[in-house]
């Protein structure tokens, strides 16, 4: 039977810390749970960005698509990896789901803010330097340990406790057929772990030798770091022609397409920061939005505490369905005016609401 994790659970450069003997069964639960969490984190801004843009059709809207519904397939499989080891993930709590601004989640990356906002040059630097690998093949690094990093850790752990996975609890998802990120699959041997740590990871940072997703199907398609560093800079990445082992942003223009100009949240969300109070129409938008935002983790969180397999898709039915019902609301809330007369607008705050 599945067993909860704590919500004390430490943080990842703490993880990062422990000596290979003290990543036992205990050490897995509590960075699997902070990998859910972090996998979580990325959507609300990549999701505020993504529909803020007015084409949805656009080359850069198709872009982010593709790379939120890779996220989703992320936060689905760092589920599963926890459930095969007897770990439960926690996502409807609002004491530890995210609050934006915040720093993201464990303690990794300490130097970035993560907010909600549209699509800006600031946004689209911040998502890159999430993504962003200890030694990029394009410009240079941060120094400090990736997301990547943690997730190699993690396989090694795996590697270390084969015995650890039962393969129990496990959503499943058809994703790829539709073009919309990889298959949620059930992790029930160190080979299905390993492949599934490798597609996070890979499809984040790229590999040491190449910027592009090496996995079948995503040949050609850039890691999600390149993709977001592409946009910032407004080029395509290209090998250089000096040496084709080398890459760097000098290929075709890429426009930025036209957004809508929503601001960023403050602290608190809307009304406790420091703003007009909204009128009442926006405030109930922003009500029934966290209402959804809040749901749709509490159905994913009981789909993998189902025991029976019906039960289980029902409820990540319900989860995508929460999900894809709010695009249209935070749409409209991005095309009203904040009362401050900054020329922005409002938009999602992605706060879970207690039941």
């Amino acid at each position: 039977m599945a067993t909860f994790v704590s919500y004390q659970s430490s943080r990842i450069v703490e993880l990062m810390d422990a000596r290979d003997d003290q990543r036992d069964a205990e050490w897995l639960k509590d960075a699997l749970q902070q990998a859910v969490m972090l996998e979580l984190s990325t959507l609300p801004p990549y999701l505020c960005a993504l529909w803020s843009i007015e084409d949805q059709n656009s080359d850069v809207a198709l872009a982010i698509s593709r790379i939120v519904f890779d996220e989703m397939s992320h936060l689905g499989l760092a589920g599963n990896l926890l459930t095969t080891i007897g770990g439960m993930p926690r996502l409807a709590d609002s004491r530890t789901a995210p609050k934006y601004p915040c720093p993201l989640p464990g303690g990794v990356r300490p130097e970035l803010t993560v907010f909600l906002s549209g699509l800006t040059k600031d946004s689209l630097d911040l998502f890159s330097r999430i993504e962003e690998p200890d030694d990029p093949l394009a410009e240079s690094g941060s120094g400090r340990t990736s997301i990547g990093a943690f997730y190699a850790a993690i396989g090694e752990a795996f590697r270390q406790h084969p015995e650890l996975i039962t393969g129990a609890q496990q959503i499943r998802r058809l994703m790829s057929h539709h073009g919309e990120g990889n298959d949620v699959v059930e992790i029930n041997s160190l080979a299905a772990a390993e492949k599934a740590i490798g597609i996070i990871k890979e499809q984040g940072e790229g590999t040491t030798a190449s910027p592009q997703n090496p996995h079948p199907g995503e040949q050609g398609e850039l890691a999600h770091f390149y993709v977001f560093r592409e946009l910032f800079h407004g080029r395509r990445l290209v090998r250089t022609s000096e040496n084709p082992d080398q890459w760097d942003f000098s290929g075709d223009a890429i426009a930025m397409p036209s957004a809508l100009p929503m601001g960023t949240v403050p602290a608190g969300g809307w009304e406790a920061g420091g703003l007009p109070a909204p009128d009442e129409e926006t405030r109930q938008r922003l009500v029934d939005v966290n209402l959804q935002y809040s749901q749709m983790l509490r159905f994913l969180e009981q789909a993998w505490q189902a025991t029976a397999t019906a039960v289980m898709q029902s409820r990540l039915a319900a989860a995508v369905t929460r999900m894809r019902m709010l695009v249209e609301p935070s749409r409209l809330l991005m095309q009203r005016a904040l009362p401050d007369g900054s020329g922005k607008t409002y938009g999602p705050e992605f706060r879970y609401v207690d039941p």
